[in-house]
């Protein structure tokens, strides 16, 4: 069995040119390790091969292939003797589908377009970024090489880089597929192919990688981990969520991810950076407040953490980054005895259309789901992001969001949730059959005719659903379709036409048409347990936010279940995660301040953490009673008042993060 992964790592990049001299050369291994034990760190990954393709022990399979300035023969080895002793975990990093080296001296092993040209780093241009196929005879030297890893160091785990399905046209595809009778010009057939290439590579290498090492972790990074990670579920033995915010990924990614991911099963890890951007970006600095937003994010979704770092070529690793890491690290710690082992608390599913998609390079969470995200986070409720094959029975709510095709399967499955008791929300697509002429289900509630003939149009709610809402048409941005309510439903919303839609013969102001005040379809209904909206709300506010989008969502959450699980009284700014601790017959509440802001034109940040006061919070009792609620890790109790059902405290103030500790009376 693997060891389990410890709560403070950093992933210690190395990615160094050729043409650097002095590699290694100032590399102090008790200095190093020194450094990293009191920075709390107790597990860094480092490195054999990188991006470069350059190795950083003594080769003695590829000696050619060994850093030609490395002045520290065995740098990898000596890391990892000077970690150990002061039992700090060494996972190796070995690169797969992107080496500089490998690629220019066979350029015939690498992915191709249906252009037959090269994709990834244009020629000319710096970079290593172009892709080798793990279906070429690239694959025995990667092997080789690995084998090499396990049989002359002490491996503690693997970490396998880029490791992603392409859409590639190489002449080992092309082989490959026409034996299999595949069409190789069918772009769709070579994305599924390319994903089955990637689920096969990481099979056998596993397996490969068991006939010497019975033990070690392994991991297989994509830079996204989605629905199609179940094709490979048993490849990997936990699962690293590389998320850096002020990089490609933005704020919302980790959290959309990681409650997908802690339903799965396996350990994992939240992957962050210490640079202000992202890698590479030597000699900056993350922000404290923003790098302990990120590994508390971290620990209140039952992740460990790991922060990503790049060793300077000398071997001097810098002491400023890890005054920085341990300044955050040191809280981790003490918070450790509150997140071990810790099992979320949710009772909402929203279902991703992810797992629909054709497979390829640049997945990544849909809009839809990162709308729903948004909402039901900003509104503190507890939910989990799941797939078509997730055993709903722990939920009282199912949302499928704008686009969720209704195949066999996917209906079944709300079906027999519907049956159970639970309740539904669903939205503009969702629900529609594969071909997309109809509903899969009577049961929700409307009846397709077709696309929104008007767009914009404007949603006018009715009383049942209006909440705080004025009596007016609201803009909807993005075209809804046209329904019929079925008829025992009710009609919570209409839909308001514009007196035209804006075209070059006929055009309104700036932007659209307004409202002709005159309503033609229905644009929310509900029957029973359902309620239906004809637009895509969630995409409409992953875009731009429309609060009323937001508040009619959450107005039809309130008619399906008006006693969430933990309520509170704070800021949309605030997350809320709810986690049990069974061992220790305990609930944990984490409470989240920090705000990111556009302060440059590129990316959020956080700057400072902005404290609240007075947060009032009611959690719905659990099936033995709250005794004793306080706060950690630094105690200090809190009195409690239990009445209706609910436990209800304040927590004075809340700066950064703050753990609420419910003990439950013995069983």
């Amino acid at each position: 069995m693997a060891a389990s992964l410890r709560f403070r790592q950093v992933h210690l990049d190395f990615h160094t040119s050729e043409g650097i001299e002095g590699v290694g050369q100032k590399f102090d291994p008790e200095q190093f390790a020194d450094t990293l034990a009191a920075a709390h760190v107790n597990s860094v990954t480092c490195f054999a091969r990188c991006h470069h393709g350059w190795l950083y022990y003594p080769s003695k399979t590829f000696p050619e292939r060994i850093h030609p300035h490395l002045d520290r023969p065995n740098l990898l080895g000596d890391q990892i003797e000077a970690c150990h002793a002061r039992d700090i975990r060494v996972p190796i990093y070995i690169t797969v589908q992107w080496d500089h080296f490998t690629a220019k001296q066979h350029p015939e092993w690498l992915t191709r377009d249906a252009n037959g040209d090269f994709e990834g780093t244009p020629e000319g241009e710096a970079g290593f970024y172009r892709c080798l196929c793990v279906n070429s005879p690239y694959l025995d030297f990667l092997k080789a090489q690995t084998r090499e890893v396990l049989e002359t160091l002490p491996v503690d785990g693997l970490f396998f880089d880029i490791v992603q399905p392409h859409t590639d046209y190489s002449e080992w595809t092309q082989k490959q597929m026409e034996e299999e009778g595949l069409d190789i010009g069918d772009p769709e057939a070579r994305a599924v192919f390319g994903a089955e290439v990637i689920r096969s590579f990481k099979s056998d290498m596993t397996a490969f990688v068991r006939q010497f090492n019975p033990d070690c972790t392994v991991f297989y990074n994509a830079g996204h981990v989605g629905p199609a990670i179940r094709r490979s579920m048993d490849s990997n033995t936990h699962f690293e969520l590389e998320s850096l915010p002020s990089g490609q990924w933005g704020y919302l990614h980790f959290p959309a991810t990681v409650r997908y991911v802690r339903t799965l099963g396996l350990d994992m890890l939240g992957m962050t950076g210490k640079f202000h951007t992202a890698w590479g970006d030597f000699h900056s600095f993350k922000n404290k407040e923003a790098l302990s937003f990120e590994c508390f994010q971290a620990l209140a979704f039952n992740a460990k953490c790991s922060v990503g770092d790049q060793l300077h070529p000398t071997g001097v690793i810098c002491p400023y980054t890890y005054d920085l890491i341990g300044s955050v690290f040191g809280e981790v710690e003490a918070k450790e005895p509150w997140c071990r082992d810790a099992e979320a608390l949710t009772e909402i599913a929203v279902m991703t259309p992810e797992e629909f998609e054709t497979p390829s390079a640049s997945v990544t969470v849909p809009e839809p789901v990162l709308g729903a995200v948004r909402m039901l986070q900003e509104a503190h409720h507890q939910f989990d992001v799941v797939d078509s094959t997730a055993d709903l029975s722990k939920y009282r709510l199912l949302v499928l969001p704008d686009n969720v095709p209704g195949g066999a399967q996917v209906i079944q499955k709300v079906e027999s949730f519907l049956d159970e008791g639970g309740s539904l929300i669903l939205s503009h697509r969702s629900g529609l059959n594969p071909a997309g002429h109809a509903f899969g289900s009577k049961r929700f509630s409307v009846d397709r005719i077709g696309d929104a003939s008007y767009s914009p149009d404007f949603l006018f709610p009715r009383e049942e659903i209006r909440g705080d809402l004025p009596a007016i048409g609201h803009v909807m941005y993005e075209r809804g379709l046209e329904v019929e309510p079925r008829p025992a439903a009710q009609i919570l919303a209409d839909v308001e036409v514009p007196y035209f839609n804006r075209t070059a013969e006929h055009f309104c102001s700036h932007q659209h048409t307004p409202s002709s005040g005159e309503s033609k379809y229905p644009g929310i209904v509900q029957e029973g347990a359902v309620i239906y909206f004809a637009h895509p709300i969630f995409t409409q506010y992953h875009q731009n936010a429309p609060k009323w989008c937001k508040d009619l969502f959450l107005n039809a959450l309130v008619r399906l279940f008006p006693d969430p699980l933990v309520q509170v009284e704070g800021p949309s700014t605030l997350i809320v995660t709810f986690n049990r601790q069974e061992r220790e017959n305990r609930l944990i509440l984490h409470l989240l301040h920090y705000i990111p802001e556009r302060r440059g034109q590129r990316f959020d940040t956080i700057e400072e953490s902005i404290p609240i006061h007075d947060v009032h919070i009611s959690v719905r009792d659990p099936n033995r009673r709250i005794t004793t609620v306080s706060l950690e890790p630094r105690t200090m109790a809190i009195v409690p008042v239990n009445a209706n059902g609910r436990t209800c405290f304040t927590v004075p103030c809340l700066q950064g993060h703050q753990m609420v500790s419910l003990e439950l009376e013995s069983r």
